[in-house]
């Protein structure tokens, strides 16, 4: 299966060069925000929505090697996808540019 993760251009330049992406949540709150196709939209709009030079990360959820949740901590009814731990970049399908918000 295939997730999205929103990142800025500088953070995933930095993972580039690392070998590993950790992102500013995963030390923060213990995961990485991570969304499903239809999710992408409404989380760009909600916290994303004055930030330019993002990226969106398509993720195998196959080749990651932390643990994924997929879960709902705000009390709403969709689950998002969480993972625990670093992101291996080998899990990383593609990185694409976002071009609209």
């Amino acid at each position: 299966m295939i997730i999205l993760h929103i990142t800025d251009k500088a953070s995933w330049a930095k993972a580039q060069q690392e070998g590993i992406y950790r992102g500013d949540s995963l030390e923060r709150e213990g995961f990485i925000h991570c969304c499903q196709a239809f999710q992408v939209d409404q989380v760009l709009t909600d916290w994303f929505k004055d930030t330019t030079d993002l990226l969106i990360l398509e993720i195998d959820t196959d080749a990651l090697q932390a643990e994924l949740v997929n879960e709902n901590l705000e009390g709403g009814k969709d689950l998002f996808p969480h993972i625990y731990g670093p992101l291996n970049l080998e899990a990383v399908v593609t990185a694409r540019e976002v071009t609209s918000q």
